[in-house]
């Protein structure tokens, strides 16, 4: 079976194509895709031919992020019947090296991440009409979630994983710093949690716009009203948690600046090499703590999401068929008017 894919050559080279989807083998299935969505990673990958030091060194399959309709499913596979919705985890960590065994699957040294460039061989990505994975990869989507929804599953356990590396959030106060996709669905995962007051702050009106619909009581555009945040650094700070979801110099130095002495910072977005303020990381003896990828959390992601119990569809802010691609990447790019942004699947053979 031939099927239409997305595949990204060089910088700004991303070409609508064609190759084999193999029928599923034992343990296997095939998906009719349906959505997927733009991630930050792989806009980075289309603008500018990578982020940091992962760069695009062959061309590769865009999407890791994304949902289809089981079309049939291979020998030895329960529990998936043709015509379900499902969301796909591309996170495969291989199960027996030094992190996995000891449960840090996150950390697997042999980890293979769907449309990612951090190997060679890539691994490819999701944004295709027809897509065979291991089963153990697809977990069902409960009734009347659109593939939309279902396709913000992975950018979801993202911002769980984040929110679990906090600690307990009952009844703190927290600052999410950048208002994009991510640092949306960390204010709701954080609102879930149980924490009481939530402040978000972006650049972009746009942005910011979304955020009391996912959980934030206040928001303050850093670009035009500074001051606001500023009081926030009264009495040494006075959030209990920072998600920074920007990895911007100057985010990061407010997240320092509006902190509690012995609050943490979870640091959620990634940037390159940058100075941070070192004496107030010791001098009120902060937690600053990375966040990656997930692990259980993609199937909690799933069930919160089948149950809205935490709503997505607010970030959701345009959808394109796969042959626009290239213009749903051109749309992802443009923050004042886009959040998250899906391509949408069909096959025409």
């Amino acid at each position: 079976m031939l099927t239409r894919i997305v595949r990204l050559h060089a910088k700004q080279d991303l070409r609508i194509e064609t190759q084999d989807c193999p029928p599923p083998g034992s343990g296997e299935v095939l998906l009719r895709m349906a959505a997927g969505g733009i991630c930050g990673s792989d806009l980075h990958y289309y603008q500018d031919g990578g982020f940091g030091p992962v760069r695009v060194r062959e061309p590769i399959i865009s999407g890791h992020e994304a949902s289809g309709f089981v079309e049939a499913v291979g020998p030895d596979v329960t529990g998936l019947t043709p015509g379900a919705l499902v969301a796909i985890n591309p996170s495969q960590p291989c199960g027996t090296c030094e992190y996995c065994s000891i449960g840090q699957p996150i950390h697997c040294l042999n980890m293979r991440f769907m449309g990612s460039a951090m190997r060679l061989p890539h691994e490819q990505g999701m944004f295709r009409d027809w897509l065979t994975v291991p089963a153990i990869q697809c977990f069902a989507v409960g009734e009347n979630i659109s593939p939309a929804e279902a396709a913000c599953s992975e950018p979801l356990a993202v911002c769980l994983h984040a929110v679990s590396q906090a600690g307990d959030l009952t009844g703190a106060k927290v600052l999410v710093t950048g208002t994009g996709p991510i640092g949306l669905l960390t204010i709701a995962a954080a609102k879930h949690a149980g924490a009481a007051e939530i402040v978000a702050t972006d650049l972009a009106d746009a942005a910011l716009a979304r955020a009391p619909a996912m959980g934030a009581a206040a928001t303050i555009n850093v670009a035009t009203d500074a001051a606001s945040l500023a009081r926030y650094e009264a009495g040494k700070g006075y959030f209990d948690v920072v998600f920074d979801c920007s990895a911007a110099a100057p985010a990061l130095r407010s997240a320092f600046a509006t902190v509690r002495p012995r609050g943490t910072i979870i640091q959620v977005g990634v940037t390159g090499d940058m100075s941070f303020p070192l004496n107030a990381l010791v001098g009120k003896e902060i937690t600053w703590r990375g966040s990656q990828r997930f692990h259980a959390e993609f199937a909690i992601a799933v069930d919160l999401i089948s149950r809205r119990k935490i709503d997505v569809r607010p970030i959701i802010s345009h959808e394109f068929p796969l042959d626009q691609a290239v213009e749903a990447f051109e749309q992802a790019g443009d923050r004042s008017l886009a959040c998250k942004v899906q391509i949408t699947f069909g096959d025409t053979n």
